[in-house]
């Protein structure tokens, strides 16, 4: 590895890849650090644009950034990509269809990776297909280190953290919104848009997959969190909620798995939710909601979902990238609502007899959450495998953010760069 690139970005002309480059140039060489970093993609064209427009951003010379070429439907391009880098940031979805050539590469390549998917069925196809052969290899794969799912998975780890006895359980409440004046056009990209439309259809197919996965269930923790009602009004945000549908719960649950079999501690249980300003807002996400769940059964569904993303989503999604002073005004927050007991157990599958007797209540903010932050922190956990690998678990392996990086100091680079970690209330 003495003549690889540190970084390599992969999908760096892609609109999340381009936000990337900003990131990677800025921390790479942040609190005396001297990282090497290139980027790659099929298009040489494509790529040195996306530096030449950063480029006018910035006092520094890019014409040295290496330009690695590289398909996703290329294995062999692929791997000279991967053999390249110590670590490779993959920007390039949706990951159903193009993510597993990469792992395989860097598998053979003995490169670690980073990528930004909110897909649960590849990540968890990838865990159970891979994780036994990179930890052979001494590789870390670490998936949804972006706003998905960073925010809720390290923000429940947080309030682990400072919570004094024993968690229980935690309800998280996604909420966001655009400061005025609002700016017209979508706020994610199409490919977003894609991923989520495939995730929907084939999520019958994550039972099965979860079966093989975990074959052994975990043990019954009383008292049980039951789901909230559909739609509900939380004491906790003080505004209207519904089930949130991304991919939070499940990287969660994983994690809480991964820590409750490596140390035994209690596994925290999940629920999350989604608060709107507006019963309007909330009505109006609940008809898009059902409407796209009986369209994606279908061939001809999935089609007009997919050739008419802006009416589907209400304008949220489009085929035009959204504006760069739109991202800048969208502000976003996740509230953790914990409940546990005060006094700890001996072991950590001891039962309580008396009922949870303390509450915790923790909040994880920011500023863009899909491209500003995502991107600051697939950077940061890109940077914390190279640097801190001896507080990653195991010697390699196919985690999730929270399993992987629950030991290092992700949380506090994290909060040094713009995303706020605070206990709002504890008693």
């Amino acid at each position: 590895m003495a003549n690889r690139l540190d970084i390599v970005l992969f999908g760096a002309s892609g609109f999340t890849g381009r936000y990337c480059i900003e990131e990677i140039h800025r921390l790479s060489k942040a609190n005396g650090k001297s990282l090497t970093w290139g980027i790659a993609g099929r298009s040489h064209t494509k790529l040195k644009q996306a530096l030449d427009e950063y480029q006018k951003k910035t006092d520094d010379d890019l014409n040295s950034v290496p330009i690695i070429l590289a398909d996703a439907e290329d294995y062999i391009s692929l791997k000279q990509m991967t053999e390249r880098a110590r670590i490779l940031i993959n920007c390039c979805g949706p990951y159903r269809f193009y993510g597993e050539p990469t792992v395989k590469a860097c598998l053979e390549s003995g490169t670690h990776q980073v990528d930004v998917t909110g897909e649960p069925q590849y990540m968890e196809t990838i865990q159970l297909k891979y994780h036994k052969a990179a930890q052979e290899k001494g590789i870390y794969i670490i998936s949804s280190c972006g706003f998905d799912t960073i925010p809720a998975d390290l923000g429940v780890i947080f309030v682990q953290k400072n919570f004094k006895g024993t968690l229980n359980s935690v309800e998280t409440y996604s909420e966001g919104g655009e400061d005025p004046p609002k700016t017209p056009g979508p706020y994610a990209t199409y490919a977003t848009w894609e991923s989520a439309i495939h995730g929907i259809a084939h999520a019958s197919e994550l039972r099965d997959l979860r079966r093989k996965l975990y074959p052994t269930r975990l043990p019954d923790f009383r008292p049980r969190l039951k789901p909230r009602a559909s739609v509900h009004k939380s004491d906790v945000i003080n505004t209207w909620c519904v089930p949130f549908l991304g991919s939070d719960r499940s990287v969660i649950s994983r994690t809480q798995r991964y820590l409750y079999e490596r140390n035994k501690t209690r596994p925290v249980q999940i629920q999350t939710y989604m608060g709107f300003d507006s019963l309007i807002h909330l009505f109006l996400m609940v008809v898009l909601v059902r409407i796209l769940s009986f369209l994606v059964k279908y061939e001809f569904g999935r089609n007009l979902l997919l050739k008419y993303p802006r009416f589907f989503s209400a304008g949220m999604f489009a085929r035009e990238d959204p504006l760069e002073q739109k991202l800048k005004r969208i502000k976003c927050s996740i509230t953790f609502y914990g409940k546990g007991w005060s006094e700890k157990l001996a072991e950590g599958e001891d039962e309580y007899t008396t009922p949870p007797n303390k509450t915790i209540i923790g909040r994880v903010s920011g500023v863009n959450p899909g491209y500003g932050i995502t991107c600051t922190a697939v950077t940061l956990a890109a940077i914390v495998v190279l640097t801190e690998q001896d507080k990653l678990p195991e010697k390699g392996g196919v985690y999730s953010p929270g399993a992987a990086f629950a030991e290092t100091t992700l949380i506090e680079q994290l909060q040094e760069n713009g995303l706020s970690f605070e206990i709002v209330s504890s008693d």
